[in-house]
């Protein structure tokens, strides 16, 4: 199994360092997260810095931007980390992207499948294998002269993962993207139930098998050495959980579990702003289900378990550990056969 992780980057200046930290300690690969700073400067700079780590962002907010500059910047990406990136686009939710980037939102799993297919067409253009002549519903690339055409890439072009959680976004993954990233608000039954069905059907529609595309798992691991550490990260993941719980888009995953009610009290409590009495309803039942909790020998065992017959990839995400030495003997553990 690979083994990814996202790099717990506050501050934009240690992408010099951790990122060959991540490399050093055996991670496959390690992703940025556009939250507080740009997801792709960190990697241009972790590029000169790594020689083995697939950099990729996970995710970038594809809806703020358009099909051309992602291309450019996947393009570009590709090239200075030497064939090493992965393009992985998101679509955040609607009052993000009108009220925080200013953009259109609209038919989001239409919009995302569309934003890929561009980027592809885009990306063949440069390659030399078509004009580029893409007509869709929400974007449109019909002109391309020499001095906008870096030519083909010398490693190829890097592959398009996308996240998602709902059937209609998970379909559009299995029909265009060469991978696929699950939200970590998810159980193995919820997986198994809602998410790979799903990714079946975009599958078929595209004529493709489930060996055409990585699915990779981002998983929410609860472990410490110390009694005090393991009560504060439990926390940390309940409050987490809570926060996803109260939220009407992910109810099929407690839905699988019969915990729809728990879903009506929580959505009721963060409308009123009551956060501490919403994390207190996250029992270790719950917990159990949708992170991955045990002592830290345990952990390797119980991710295997997790995602058996799932994943090709497990992304570790976790709240309260921000250096990556502390997952050394897990990490380890998990790349031996």
């Amino acid at each position: 199994m690979k083994v990814y992780t996202t790099a717990p980057l506050e501050d934009p200046r240690k992408a010099r360092t951790i990122y060959k930290e991540l490399e050093d300690i055996g991670y496959d690969g390690g992703f940025s997260f556009e939250a507080k700073h740009d997801p792709f400067l960190p990697l241009a700079v972790a590029a000169e810095h790594t020689s083995t780590l697939r950099l990729g962002t996970g995710i970038a907010i594809a809806f703020a931007r358009n099909p051309m500059n992602l291309a450019n910047q996947g393009y570009d990406m590709q090239s200075i980390s030497g064939g090493r990136f992965v393009l992985g686009l998101g679509s955040q939710v609607k009052p993000h992207i009108e009220k925080r980037f200013s953009s259109v939102w609209s038919h989001p799993a239409e919009r995302m499948r569309e934003i890929v297919l561009a980027i592809k067409a885009i990306w063949n253009c440069w390659e030399g294998k078509a004009p580029l002549d893409f007509k869709g519903r929400f974007y449109t690339h019909t002109i391309m002269i020499p001095a906008f055409n870096p030519g083909p890439n010398p490693y190829g072009t890097p592959p398009i993962f996308t996240g998602g959680f709902g059937p209609l976004m998970t379909a559009v993954a299995g029909e265009v993207a060469d991978g696929f990233i699950a939200h970590p608000f998810s159980s193995r039954r919820s997986l198994l139930e809602n998410t790979l069905p799903a990714l079946e059907q975009g599958l078929a529609k595209s004529g493709r098998r489930r060996t055409d595309i990585e699915v990779m798992c981002a998983t929410l691991v609860v472990t410490a050495d110390t009694a005090e550490a393991f009560a504060a990260s439990k926390l940390a993941a309940r409050k987490q959980l809570a926060f996803y719980g109260s939220t009407p888009a992910y109810l099929p995953t407690l839905a699988c579990h019969g915990w729809e009610e728990l879903h009506r009290e929580l959505n009721r409590l963060s409308k009123a702003g009551r956060w501490d009495d919403m994390t207190g309803l996250i029992g270790d039942d719950m917990l159990a289900e949708i992170a991955v909790v045990g002592e830290r020998r345990e952990i390797a065992g119980k991710l295997r378990a997790r995602l058996a017959g799932i994943a090709d990839s497990v992304s570790i995400t976790h709240n309260r550990c921000p250096d990556p030495s502390h997952w050394a003997d897990v990490v380890q553990a998990l790349k031996q056969d």
